[in-house]
């Protein structure tokens, strides 16, 4: 399925977007290749696959809950640009 654009012009304008006749073809080239992505997934064999409306009938693996700190300040405070000790030092945004 290949949009025009004038079907562009018509889908911009349901969903109340302002789009210049400039975006026009900028746009129907995008949405075009979405379609192609569906038009892929349309053609992939879904015969026998259970419908999966979600994950929650599983049971999630239950841990101990433990307050840490992570143990890893050095390695996550390498990445500030400015440190004071243990902390980010950041600039004073209040006077």
């Amino acid at each position: 399925m290949s949009l025009d654009t004038a079907t562009v012009r018509r889908v911009a304008s349901l969903a109340r977007l302002r789009v210049e006749e400039a975006e026009l073809p900028r746009l129907q080239s995008e949405l075009n290749g979405i379609l192609g992505w569906i038009e892929q997934l349309q053609a992939v064999d879904t015969q026998g696959v259970e419908p999966l409306a979600g994950g929650g009938q599983l049971a999630l693996r239950m841990r101990e809950d433990k307050v840490t700190d992570g143990g890893v300040t050095d390695a996550v405070l390498s990445n500030a640009p400015d440190r004071e000790g243990e902390f980010f030092a950041v600039p004073k945004v209040v006077e």
